[in-house]
């Protein structure tokens, strides 16, 4: 009983300190694409004397931040890292090394590193020096935590979250256009974080010409914005909108009917050029080029035909839909354009994972069902 009651008690301090390094790897999304986001503590004698976190792609590792605050007193310690550490050389060196250099008596570490660079390396490295290694703490919280980065080693693809702002009756306009504002500021501050923890923003031209928007995090300088793509298949967005003269915006076009480009080019948004497909920006190359901007989160803020097309090429992981307890009319815009259902048996079905009031608004998170059992 007393051995059980010292492992339990052993346990709920890993946990502890765990949950320190993961709250501390957060502090790095929306800064760190296309690099994971990691924390680090160095603890000795049951007390955290090193703290770290991977704050920029380039930048220190949180290991390194970690060891580095700690200094003498690093040797002989614990570490307690979220993803396991490199042992290759990148624009940095490698994590594994420091850490026999340091003298650290064991690493626990929450979860493995899924990049073929990584994976197992820097673990196996470190029990070939004599350094005992304890992995699996908060393990699920640690792989949730970068799952767009693990789903872009994996597919070359983000993960995507769509956004959706809609009444009680499935509506999110006006026939006008006008959209400002369904929900309530609860709602938008909400969003606000969403925006902050994504590398990028996805909407289209529609959206932009409409309703003016920056897409931006608030409280964020301009140069750490996260990158927004706007897709304009003729360019025929209006020059002078605010979002062009933003850093970090990326215009994705195909052609140029509408004789803008010359205007465009004067702004400070990027031009992007992708082939069209049925006279539309062509989804699977414009998600493939993703790849060379290094996107780990792509959060879609779009109107009803983009979304309904994103919805129906099977691009998204979850969809968040903020509804307010309002009615717009018969007359409005839909939530979504699916275009493709014909039958019944051709719906596209959901689970709920979580539903919560935020302010007067609900809001809902779905995903899709991946092995429909009907």
């Amino acid at each position: 009983m007393w051995q059980s009651k010292t492992l339990d008690k052993n346990l709920n301090k890993q946990i502890s300190f765990m949950r320190v390094a993961l709250n501390l790897a957060k502090k790095g999304l929306g800064h760190v694409s296309p690099n994971p986001c990691v924390g680090a503590i160095v603890v000795k004698n049951n007390k955290i004397v090193g703290e770290g976190y991977h704050s920029k792609a380039g930048g220190h590792h949180a290991e390194v931040m970690a060891i580095n605050e700690a200094g003498k007193l690093a040797r002989d310690a614990d570490l307690y890292v979220t993803l396991e550490p490199c042992n290759h050389y990148g624009k940095t060196p490698p994590c594994a090394e420091l850490i026999v250099k340091t003298g650290l008596r064991k690493v626990f570490i929450a979860c493995k590193d899924t990049n073929p660079s990584v994976s197992g390396k820097g673990i196996e490295y470190l029990k070939s020096k004599n350094i005992e290694v304890e992995q699996g703490i908060l393990e699920s919280e640690a792989v949730n935590l970068n799952k767009g980065f693990f789903k872009r080693i994996k597919g070359k693809k983000p993960y995507i979250t769509i956004k959706i702002a809609s009444s009680i009756d499935g509506n999110t306009s006006l026939k006008s256009g006008e959209s400002k504002w369904i929900t309530s500021e609860y709602a938008r501050e909400d969003v606000q974080k969403l925006r902050a923890n994504a590398c990028a923003i996805l909407t289209g031209v529609g959206t932009v010409n409409n309703d003016n928007p920056n897409l931006n995090v608030r409280k964020r300088n301009s140069n750490l914005q996260p990158k927004r793509f706007i897709l304009d298949s003729h360019l025929s967005i209006k020059p002078d909108l605010s979002i062009l003269q933003q850093e970090n915006i990326f215009l994705v076009y195909g052609d140029d009917l509408n004789n803008n480009f010359d205007n465009l080019i004067k702004t400070k948004a990027k031009l992007v050029k992708i082939p069209l497909k049925n006279k539309q920006i062509d989804l699977p190359s414009f998600i493939s080029h993703l790849e060379e901007y290094g996107v780990n989160n792509l959060l879609v803020e779009a109107g009803p035909n983009l979304t309904g097309s994103m919805i129906e090429a099977g691009y998204f992981d979850d969809v968040i839909i903020y509804i307010a307890p309002t009615l717009l009319g018969s007359d409005a815009n839909n939530l979504v354009k699916l275009t493709q259902i014909k039958n019944i048996k051709q719906k596209i079905k959901f689970l709920f994972e979580d539903v919560r009031l935020i302010g007067p608004d609900l809001r809902v998170t779905l995903k899709a069902v991946k092995n429909d059992m009907d």
